[in-house]
């Protein structure tokens, strides 16, 4: 039975690709798993169409998602501490503090999407990069000031 694959499937092939499966394998798994659609025309019109919508919602996406670094990439973020030693500050600065400040700021960006090699434990200026779509990496400064 020849059906469309919706999703990638290890070791059968990516979405969109038109494959010959058993039969039972297509209506008792993939059909019901919404893995797949069974071939015929209407089937794969509807996936081009699907997929056409799909391409267009992320070029949106990554389109936003530019803006959104080239405006990050202006921004200064203050984080004040307190310090014990000349420049070294008591705990560290976290992936969460940097989130918290970045919302305050008006950017909402889950902490995950900032990356963050090791926690920040001195006073400066540091660059760091946010992931914030498969091929966009924006970058803000933060600087890590005596509270």
């Amino acid at each position: 039975m020849k059906v469309i694959l919706l999703k990638d499937i290890k070791k059968l092939g990516q979405a969109g690709d038109i494959v010959e499966v058993k039969r039972g394998y297509a209506r008792n798994f993939l059909i019901p798993n919404a893995l797949a659609l069974g071939y015929t025309k209407d089937n794969l019109r509807l996936f081009q169409n699907r997929k056409k919508k799909e391409e267009a919602e992320r070029e949106k996406a990554r389109a936003k998602a530019q803006s959104l670094a080239a405006a990050l990439s202006k921004l200064s973020l203050t984080i004040p501490q307190r310090v014990k030693n000349e420049e070294e500050i008591y705990g560290s600065v976290t992936k969460t503090m940097i989130a918290q400040a970045l919302r305050e700021e008006g950017y909402d960006i889950a902490e995950d999407r900032i990356v963050l090699d090791e926690p920040i434990k001195k006073l400066g200026i540091f660059t760091l990069k946010v992931n914030l779509f498969p091929d966009v990496v924006g970058e803000v400064k933060v600087w890590v000031v005596k509270k």
